[in-house]
């Protein structure tokens, strides 16, 4: 058998057991694509991340996301995790490390002792089409919905964000798409929460991603670049926003929880 080292780290959070785990594993070359599904699945996370070190290439690693059934392609909580790995614990001596995704280039550094990254802004548009469809299976009613990478369901209270209880199989049935529900919030400038039921997650405990679909459409309604963001999850999270325009930086903490190999066949 042959080990691959393997590592759970728990992003967006400064205590093991908060935020969201994310599998990371460093390879030396890339395995078949089939063989990068099973193993993700075999996690059972809502994301494993798998870094090759990249040569002739202007990134210093190339990186895919995967989810227990689908390769997805942004994902923010485990690019995060990656970077506090290399940081904190891979031997990565830069204040800056670069990232070769479908997503373009992505770039993380050292922020003390968190990390910020970079990630393209993902604009959204008012879309009323499925607010029956939304209504229906959340149990409550929008006043907004907006689509892009996601659809955004947008309410008036963090009251009413906390407390949806999703009917999972009519939102997967909904459309292939996430379903990011938001709000203003009582403490922070803005809640979530993230459904995905489609890709195999039901709800996501903490999602970098959601937050780059998020940042443009709060950013304008507050009239703020500066956010600060609680995803409402079962082991919530928090997040500090910057929104430019183009790209959303997003700050947080991470805590190695596990780490070990995989005895590949």
């Amino acid at each position: 058998m042959t080990p691959v080292p393997i590592y759970q780290i728990d992003a967006f959070t400064q205590r093991v057991f908060g935020g969201n785990p994310a599998a990371l594993v460093p390879l030396e070359s890339w395995l078949p694509d089939a063989q990068l599904q099973s193993i993700s699945a075999e996690n059972n996370l809502s994301e494993t991340v798998f870094l090759v070190r990249s040569e002739g290439t202007d990134a210093d690693f190339a990186m895919r996301w995967f989810t227990p059934t689908h390769e997805v392609e942004l994902c923010g909580h485990a690019t995060l995790a990656s970077a506090w790995w290399l940081f904190h614990h891979g031997g990565w001596a830069a204040e800056s490390v670069t990232f070769d995704t479908q997503s373009g280039v992505l770039s993380a550094q050292r922020y003390g002792s968190q990390v910020e990254i970079d990630l393209p802004s993902r604009p959204s548009e008012p879309d009323m089409s499925a607010r029956d469809e939304l209504a229906a299976a959340l149990g409550c009613a929008p006043t907004e919905v907006r689509r892009g990478a996601n659809w955004i369901a947008v309410f008036d209270d963090e009251s009413s964000v906390r407390t949806l209880n999703p009917d999972f199989r009519a939102l997967a049935a909904l459309h292939p798409l996430g379903v990011i529900v938001t709000a203003p919030g009582e403490q922070v400038d803005i809640v979530s929460r993230y459904f995905a039921p489609s890709f195999g997650i039901d709800e996501d405990p903490v999602t970098g991603s959601a937050h780059a679909d998020l940042a443009p459409y709060w950013s304008a309604r507050l009239n703020k670049d500066q956010l600060s963001a609680r995803q409402l999850s079962a082991r919530g999270g928090e997040l500090e926003l910057h929104f430019d325009a183009q790209r959303v930086k997003l700050r947080g903490d991470c805590r190695l929880f596990l780490r070990g190999e995989i005895l590949l066949p």
